[in-house]
């Protein structure tokens, strides 16, 4: 009877000490939401520490809706959490949205924060820039580009800066492009409209018609923001793209027709030394055939059809033409020297 007495002690001593850690853990969150009129179970909060879901942050953030107007469930809190979401921004975003008369469900507000997840941002600053639209410069600063140039139809080319004003777009905000696609889409633009301009003046003189443009063009499609406003914030003449467009040009042309003089030349030289080699070549055989004449004369005494006589004739031939051609040469050379 005393061994029975003192298990049941034993029980109730542990009963109490469960009792009372849960008493400590969970008391003061059940009093706090069963105040703020968004009662949760003793058992609801066991659980959810159970599921390593912290009891504190999903009673706070359910009693910051309630008090809002606004009524969630644990359960929906808790699968958020579980998803790797941000519960609390979401639940600050639904109270901005629902204050600012925005239309934003339970279910849209979790899967913009999942998909903001690794981007850092928030679906609160979502929110907020829907309340509150944002300014993006055109382009990016810290790109490294302070401005889009652009050339006119006369060939002068013009600096642009925009700014632009953009509003979040929620219902497109999950697999909506970022603000790298505004401003690339604002940028193609401004080049489109300076280049159908018939003259950078006319650019200078207009700057709002570049606005306009680029908002007809509908850049904010499929995006997830609506844009605005573009305002041309600074607008300034470049180089004169065109002329020195064409000095290079010209400086090409130049450069390829003193290849095309430098390919004659070389092949005139070309033909020079062939015709040189081609000259020695029949000197060679002038010079080759001289050298059979006198086997002939030798061959022709032999033969009887020369005598000396006629070989004495043709020697006083070949005296005389030697004198006359180097009494040519010496009249030539007077001539030259006069």
């Amino acid at each position: 009877m005393d061994n029975f007495e003192l298990i049941l002690a034993t029980v109730a001593v542990i009963a109490l000490l469960i009792v009372g850690v849960i008493f400590i853990n969970f008391f003061g969150l059940w009093i706090q939401a069963r105040t703020a009129g968004s009662p949760v179970s003793l058992l609801t909060l066991i659980m959810m520490r159970l599921r390593k879901v912290p009891p504190s942050t999903i009673v706070n953030s359910r009693i910051t809706a309630a008090k809002a107007g606004l009524k969630y469930s644990t359960d929906d809190l808790e699968a958020h959490y579980l998803a790797g979401g941000d519960i609390i921004n979401v639940v600050l975003a639904l109270v901005a949205a629902d204050k600012a008369a925005i239309s934003l469900s339970f279910k849209k507000a979790c899967a913009i924060d999942l998909a903001t997840k690794d981007t850092g941002k928030t679906v609160l600053e979502a929110v907020r820039t829907s309340i509150n639209p944002k300014v993006i410069d055109c382009p990016n600063p810290s790109s490294g580009v302070t401005k889009i140039t652009a050339v006119a139809k006369d060939g002068i080319g013009v600096n642009v800066r925009a700014r632009v004003t953009v509003r979040t777009n929620l219902d497109r905000f999950v697999g909506g492009a970022t603000e790298e696609t505004i401003i690339a889409r604002v940028g193609e633009g401004i080049v489109t409209s300076v280049g159908s301009a018939a003259s950078y003046k006319t650019v200078l003189e207009n700057p709002d018609s570049i606005s306009r443009l680029v908002l007809e063009k509908g850049v904010d499609a499929a995006t997830a923001f609506s844009i605005l406003s573009i305002d041309i914030a600074d607008v300034d003449v470049a180089d004169n793209v065109g002329a020195r467009l064409q000095t290079e040009q010209a400086e090409a042309d130049k450069q390829v027709a003193q290849a095309k003089a430098e390919m004659r030349r070389a092949a005139a030289v070309a033909s020079e030394q062939e015709m040189a080699a081609k000259t020695q070549e029949m000197r060679a055989k002038v010079v080759e055939s001289e050298a059979t004449v006198p086997l002939a004369i030798a061959d022709a005494f032999r033969s009887g059809n020369l005598g000396v006589m006629d070989f004495a004739k043709y020697e006083n031939v070949v005296a005389d033409t030697k004198m006359r051609d180097s009494i040519g040469e010496e009249s030539t050379t007077e001539s030259e020297e006069e």
